[in-house]
């Protein structure tokens, strides 16, 4: 049986954080019920009842991960701290393994997750912008090529750990974005 369409209960509420805690560090293309249930003190029956499946679970989590991206700031410089801020790598790991999922499998679960979170982002990233940009050719082109050097520099970051190098090499292609030329 689904979730209800209403607000969650408090137990499901529960559960998806401590589901949501357990995919950040553990990852979520593997994702067994068992084991799951088995650490945030739960059952698979519990968790199929509430959730009403393994595919809608992984929905939620997604959208939960969606909600800790979001809640960031939205200045590219802000937003880079907080994307290479250590406290926030389960995340992004879970942020790369879903968007590489939904791009080979977007059947699964994780369905539309690359195209969504590029939209919710390109969307954050107007809203930075002074109006009259915001709407012209330009505007866009600077929001696409800020969000691929932030999404560029945060795999380069999880890869090497190399904060010092990929700070630098983020701060002057925004200063090239600022004034080209």
């Amino acid at each position: 049986m689904p979730a209800a369409a209403t607000t969650p209960s408090a137990r499901e509420t529960e559960l998806l954080e401590l589901a949501y805690a357990y995919v950040l560090e553990h990852g979520v293309s593997d994702l067994s019920l068992r084991p799951l249930a088995s650490a945030i003190g739960s059952s698979p029956r519990v968790l199929l009842f509430l959730f009403g499946s393994k595919d809608e679970l992984i929905r939620r989590l997604l959208a939960r991960a969606r909600q800790d991206e979001l809640a960031g700031p939205i200045d590219a410089r802000t937003v880079w701290a907080w994307l290479s801020d250590p406290g926030h790598a389960g995340l992004l790991r879970l942020w790369t393994e879903t968007y590489a999922r939904s791009l080979t499998d977007p059947t699964g679960p994780w369905g539309e997750f690359a195209e969504e979170t590029v939209q919710d982002w390109l969307e954050l990233l107007a809203a930075a912008q002074p109006p009259a940009l915001r709407r012209t050719a330009r505007g866009r082109d600077q929001r696409t090529a800020t969000l691929a050097i932030l999404r560029g520099a945060m795999l380069d970051l999880l890869a090497t750990g190399d904060r010092r190098r990929v700070d630098r090499a983020v701060e002057t292609a925004l200063a090239a974005l600022e004034h080209p030329g």
